[in-house]
């Protein structure tokens, strides 16, 4: 890398880190406008990892909370049509679900993400810890899975 590029680089990193203070002490009331501000950052790859570090944060925070339909509702709304984060948005909802013991899909879950699966696995819902120990991904998801069976059914 030349001096240049460093040059180049410097202004995003420096955004990047302010776009992540800024998530981390939004108020509720002003959620949704500062996560709209991100987003119309000039370097969507930089904008999206920020919103999505924010959802991840706050969805642990919340998924668990009475709140959580208003806030993923708004929170659908503000990221719009961008798939990545769509998606996380709805990822965390099939999460909620399962740790929940709310209706879910077992379909919904094989269809998803390694991230969700693996999330998953390290939970105790023996329903969908059985799906991912037979049909997760990844080695390492049905391995965790049946980890996590054995832990809830020691012998």
């Amino acid at each position: 890398m030349n001096a240049e590029d460093s040059e180049q680089e410097a202004p995003e990193h420096a955004r990047f880190t302010a776009c992540l203070a800024e998530l981390e002490q939004v108020t509720d009331a002003d959620e949704s406008e500062v996560v709209a501000r991100v987003l119309a950052d000039p370097d969507p790859v930089m904008a999206g990892a920020a919103v999505v570090r924010h959802l991840d944060r706050r969805a642990e925070e919340l998924c668990r909370e009475p709140v959580w339909e208003e806030w993923a509702e708004a929170m659908a709304r503000v990221v719009g049509d961008r798939p990545f984060l769509v998606r996380r948005l709805r990822e965390w909802a099939l999460f909620r679900a399962v740790d929940l013991g709310l209706s879910w899909d077992q379909d919904d879950l094989i269809a998803s993400s390694d991230w969700l699966q693996l999330r998953t696995a390290a939970g105790a819902n023996p329903e969908a810890l059985a799906v991912l120990a037979e049909r997760g991904r990844t080695k390492r998801i049905r391995r965790t899975a049946r980890n996590g069976l054995t832990r809830l059914n020691p012998a």
